[in-house]
């Protein structure tokens, strides 16, 4: 349904769809989506949520409005949007690289003139369905074009050939974890900060796992030191014992994985397990990473911690627990940027 043909409705059903339009958008939708799926014209839809600005749901009754206009019409709203959802502040010249309720009025102000106080910017961006969230950090390093070329040509070739060879296709990775590492909230009296008590000693292990799209995991506990290329070895050589397919394993660069003796190591295993690199700087699209969240932020770092020993043994059943829970594990490879591993 275009623009025009919109107007053509009778009063109750113009009245119906801006008021759907504008709820959808109020509950997180992007407005060109809202305007797409309902077959009106993106004018029409900012429009509207300046209506709904001005006036509130009455404002969107099929009827003319009276009174003054908006300080940001539907024009200004769509820009706005664009900006704060597309741009990253410091393309804009602002000091800070995440977006604030002062910043956002701080561009309407330069770019529009129209002064908004902070409380009315986070009305603002509420109406528009932009949400205060907690950003992705993302290393300044990362070649974008490189991971393009992962998801459009490498990673499918890796995928090719497992099938053509019959192989178990893993992701893998190292991690270190700390028993002073805490996630987690916890309910308590207002202005009464709950207190959670446990060691205040800091221990730290270090684990190798690796993970398939069928739900396979497998994993290693470094009693003792960090994860190089020793270690990496062990852990290789027990992920190819007793397999009964060819292995092809994909981490990312470290040094540890790139080693001199890793690579003469897989040169003596004639094919049984292949190693392949991510791009750099790319762990959002490692599924093993979730395996290292699921650790530290959904069960051993919720967790007291009474000494050495209660760590190593939290961490060993978490990570059993976890071996032993395919759908799980199979489950991290249907987060929106991992699918293209499933």
């Amino acid at each position: 349904m275009r623009e025009d043909d919109a107007r053509k409705l009778d009063h109750a059903t113009l009245e119906a769809l801006r008021i759907r339009a504008v709820q959808r958008v109020q509950e997180g939708e992007s407005p060109e989506v809202v305007a797409h799926v309902f077959g009106i014209g993106r004018t029409a839809i900012y429009r509207w949520l300046a209506d709904y600005r001005r006036g509130g749901w009455g404002a969107l009754k099929a009827r003319p409005l009276f009174g003054r206009p908006p300080k940001l019409d539907g024009e200004k709203l769509r820009w706005l949007y664009k900006i704060v959802v597309e741009k990253n502040p410091l393309q804009l010249k602002f000091e800070f690289a995440l977006w604030t309720r002062e910043m956002v009025g701080t561009l309407t102000k330069r770019q529009f003139n129209v002064t908004l106080a902070a409380n009315s910017v986070g009305r603002l961006l509420a109406q528009l369905g932009i949400t205060c969230q907690k950003p992705l950090h993302r290393a300044i390093e990362r070649n974008q074009s490189l991971v393009q070329q992962w998801l459009d040509k490498d990673y499918p070739a890796i995928k090719a050939l497992a099938k053509k060879h019959g192989a178990d296709v893993y992701f893998g990775d190292a991690a270190h974890i700390r028993s002073d590492h805490h996630a987690g909230r916890t309910w308590g009296a207002k202005g009464k900060t709950p207190i959670v008590q446990s060691t205040g000693a800091r221990h730290g292990m270090s684990l190798i796992s690796a993970v398939t799209a069928r739900g396979q995991m497998r994993f290693m506990i470094i009693d003792k030191g960090s994860v190089n290329a020793d270690a990496f070895i062990g852990f290789l050589k027990r992920l190819i014992k007793n397999a009964e397919r060819e292995i092809f394993l994909s981490v990312d660069r470290a040094s540890t994985h790139r080693a001199k003796k890793v690579s003469a190591f897989v040169q003596t295993l004639s094919g049984k397990l292949r190693l392949f690199f991510l791009p750099p700087y790319s762990p959002d699209r490692n599924p093993d990473e979730l395996v290292w969240k699921h650790l530290r932020a959904d069960t051993v770092g919720r967790m007291v911690v009474t000494s050495k020993d209660d760590f190593a043994r939290k961490v060993r059943r978490a990570m059993r627990a976890l071996q032993n829970n395919a759908r799980k594990v199979a489950s991290f490879f249907q987060k929106p940027s991992l699918r293209y591993a499933a």
